[in-house]
């Protein structure tokens, strides 16, 4: 048995940086990853960067066997990055293994020949998530039904995908997939796409999406997928339809990677969801075993995912001011084309929760930037709380909006009025002048 003063499953965003925090405080660490390819977390080799590298590809007319190629070489380049950084660190031991519980203080680890139990004080869980698979008849049958970590995957792009799941990682495959020329399906049993957002800005998104040739099929999921031949396969709808694809990408959320983690050797619960249970500074219901990123619950962002780290190593080391009750305005995007990015509250909700709005709208193809740059597509919305003029939210959909999103986060943590958006002195000609216009509200 070897003993550390902190074990670490999982090489994630949260994982990597709590270890070199605690063995920078000289802590002798065990980091934990079963997957060798996993090292760096999920952001750098299954989601993010491959991701937004393809969107970027597709965008500029890269074949996709180059984009495939290049989206490796820069994978394989920060996963040793990572590795490296750590692995060179005297106080951390990494172990390329398999997890699972004994107890609430001892970790079993078992990978190529190696068979150990390890030890420690402080235990970190940092698992991720895993896609969900749908019970669809036929759907483990069939080598052409993939996820969003394999689909990226084949060097061959499909002619013809089908998409089942209209959410965020379903449109943003289903753009970026479009843009290399396959001919893409959406399928959802929804009658609209993403029911929280903006419905003026959804109808936007849906329209450019079809323009761009996307086709969307409501109100229906996938029954039944079988082979057709040796390249496609047949898609049965509920709706009695059926479509032809060479691949069919599940995207229909992610779960919490618990399985086979051993957690029922120990104290800690998971919520009704499957998530692991923790209190607002992410220790689960083991006094001695914390849990970060995706295995949580909660946004599944790899800045979550390092802000955990921050709020784990304030906990153990500062006053714990830092806390999930003290993370506010959390900021997404979704790299379609163009990019939707969002942050707080859309008027429904705002009038939902009692507040007085104002409404602030800019069609990009009025903003002077946009033409600039021959991009008229898209449309910006904020919410205004009409008593103390704040900025209660923001959904921009258009040129650069990842990037605006996050000046509209930084007025919103520092309580700034509208005005503080409204009256700046931008530089011209760029997109965040949008913002004199756009906060203009009445």
């Amino acid at each position: 048995m070897q003993t550390f003063d902190a074990i670490i499953i999982g090489f994630g965003k949260a994982g990597k940086t709590l270890a070199g925090e605690l063995a920078d405080k000289d802590w002798k660490v065990a980091l934990v990853e079963k997957d060798p390819e996993m090292y760096g977390g999920t952001c750098i080799n299954i989601a993010c960067i491959p991701t937004k590298i393809l969107v970027h590809d597709g965008l500029n007319n890269i074949p996709y066997p180059d984009a495939i190629e290049r989206k490796n070489e820069v994978v394989e380049k920060l996963r040793a990055k990572n590795h490296k950084s750590l692995a060179d660190n005297e106080n951390v031991q990494i172990f390329t293994a398999a997890a699972k519980f004994l107890s609430d203080k001892e970790v079993k680890v078992t990978g190529d020949g190696l068979q150990e139990v390890l030890t420690a004080e402080h235990i970190f869980i940092n698992t991720g998530a895993t896609s969900n698979i749908p019970p669809i008849k036929g759907v483990n049958k069939s080598d052409k039904v993939y996820t969003s970590t394999t689909l990226i995957e084949l060097k061959k792009l499909p002619k013809k995908l089908a998409i089942v799941g209209a959410g965020y990682i379903g449109l943003e495959y289903a753009s970026m997939y479009n843009n290399f020329g396959a001919e893409v399906t959406v399928i959802t049993p929804e009658d609209e796409l993403l029911p929280h957002e903006d419905r003026e800005i959804v109808a936007e998104i849906q329209k450019e999406m079809e323009a761009q040739g996307v086709r969307f099929v409501f109100g229906s999921h996938a029954e039944e997928i079988t082979e057709q031949n040796s390249d496609s396969v047949t898609v049965t709808l509920s709706n009695g339809d059926s479509l032809t694809a060479n691949a069919v990408l599940l995207a229909t959320g992610r779960k919490p990677n618990v399985e086979g983690l051993g957690l029922e050797n120990t104290a800690v619960k998971l919520t009704d969801k499957g998530d692991i249970e923790v209190n607002e500074h992410l220790q689960t219901t083991a006094e001695n075993i914390w849990a970060m990123g995706d295995v949580k619950g909660g946004m599944q962002f790899t800045y979550i995912s390092l802000d955990d780290s921050r709020i784990v190593m304030d906990s153990l080391f500062s006053d714990g001011d830092r806390s999930l009750d003290s993370r506010k305005n959390i900021p997404y995007s979704v790299f379609i084309d163009p990019p939707l990015s969002r942050i707080g509250l859309t008027a429904k909700e705002a009038e939902e929760q009692g507040f007085d709005i104002m409404e602030g709208a800019l069609p990009i193809k009025a903003h002077p930037r946009a033409h600039v740059i021959n991009d008229l597509r898209g449309l910006f919305k904020v919410v205004v709380d009409q008593k103390t003029d704040r900025i209660l939210g923001a959904s921009l959909f258009g040129p650069e909006s990842p990037e605006l999103i996050n000046l509209v986060k930084l007025a919103m943590d520092l309580d700034a009025p509208s005005t503080f958006l409204r009256d700046q002195i931008y530089n011209h000609p760029v997109m965040s002048e949008a913002f004199n216009a756009l906060f203009d509200v009445k």
